[in-house]
């Protein structure tokens, strides 16, 4: 509220003091909610609070460079899902802004994430693909080349197929896409992520054989990791019970940690990071219109979720998608009512129980 002007024309000081604070404040709400989202979006939408005043002028402008393949003029929504699949409608009327994160060791990918958020009731939704999710591509008939991380060849429209093939047909409207270098990057600049290793005896392993050779040497405990030491935690998989999905577990521990911890550290820099490191066909009129949608919203809003699975237990240990759970898993981030999500048949990708061969 503006001040009534004094009989010399100047404004009182308290209101004044009181419109700086106000202005401090809803400053602080915008700044909050970039660095809460700063990890979750893997650093692709740090700069959204920059952009709010010129967004009219640059909406179009992709601020992680212009060179970046656009997913949407590659991946056409009509042809990721049929009008007679029972989720057609859900995904044509829902408000979500569903990315793909991709962590790269080229030519493999060995982190997929679909990130889900919904605009309308201020929720994010993260999807956790394993790695050596099974997925057949014709005329890649080998082990290796069944597994979804090798259809990703470095192009990330590739991946988006495979992932969208498995999760029903879901949307993927935008991606983005870091090597390990940029997490080490960013990781530091955050000042670290605090994780619980609770492998027994700690996390070691060594490739020589690796590109460059690997190795992970992490104590048991509670670790803060500087960037070297959080790529090694998101690589190591070999001391897990389960596997792959083992190592999937870690990585969404390490994602909740990280976005408590990006709370607390230095914006601008973080900002300059993903400028100068990250891969995505992310606009700015695309991050302020998440920005708009999202200011407000807690860290209590984030549900992390792996596909439905049968982990294959011999070589070449698949991590088979299971149908009906990830039918049942839509259901329940789109809030589908159960008469009308089973009406109908579904998309291709995921097989059904039972239908493993060897099982």
């Amino acid at each position: 509220m503006r001040s009534n002007r004094e009989a010399d024309g100047t404004i009182q000081t308290h209101d004044r003091a009181a419109e700086r604070a106000l202005a401090r404040e809803h400053a602080g709400k915008r700044k909050t909610f970039i660095m809460t989202f700063i990890v979750v979006f893997c650093v692709c939408v740090a700069a959204l609070t920059t952009v709010f005043s010129m967004v009219h002028k640059v909406a179009g402008i992709n601020p992680f460079g212009e060179d970046n393949v656009v997913l949407e003029e590659e991946l056409k929504w009509e042809t990721l899902i049929s009008t007679d699949s029972p989720f057609y409608e859900a995904f044509l009327d829902s408000k979500r802004i569903n990315i793909l994160m991709l962590g790269v060791n080229p030519p493999l990918t060995d982190t997929i994430m679909l990130l889900s958020f919904d605009t309308e009731n201020k929720h994010l939704d993260v999807i956790s693909v394993p790695r050596d999710t099974y997925y057949h591509r014709d005329g890649y008939d080998s082990d290796a080349e069944n597994k979804i991380n090798a259809a990703y060849k470095g192009n990330p429209v590739n991946s988006a197929k495979a992932v969208s093939d498995v999760l029903l047909g879901m949307p993927i409207n935008y991606y983005v896409v870091l090597e390990y270098d940029d997490v080490k990057e960013i990781v530091d600049t955050m000042g670290g992520v605090p994780v619980t290793v609770d492998v027994k005896g700690g996390m070691h392993y060594r490739d020589p054989y690796d590109k460059p050779p690997l190795v992970i040497d992490i104590p048991e405990g509670d670790v803060l990791l500087d960037g070297e030491h959080a790529v090694q935690f998101l690589r190591y998989r070999k001391g897990y019970a389960e596997g792959d999905l083992g190592r999937v577990k870690a990585q969404q521990q390490f994602i909740r940690n990280a976005f408590k911890q990006a709370l607390t550290h230095d914006l601008l820099k973080v900002i300059k990071v993903a400028f100068d490191t990250v891969d995505s066909d992310i606009t700015w009129g695309v991050a302020a219109q998440v920005a708009s949608k999202a200011i407000g919203m807690s860290g209590d809003e984030i549900v992390t979720y792996t596909i439905p699975n049968t982990p294959q237990d011999r070589a070449p240990y698949y991590v088979y998608p299971e149908a009906e759970g990830i039918e049942a898993m839509i259901n329940e981030i789109y809030s589908i009512g159960t008469e009308t999500a089973t009406e109908g048949g579904i998309t291709e990708g995921a097989i059904s129980e039972g239908a493993i061969e060897g099982e």
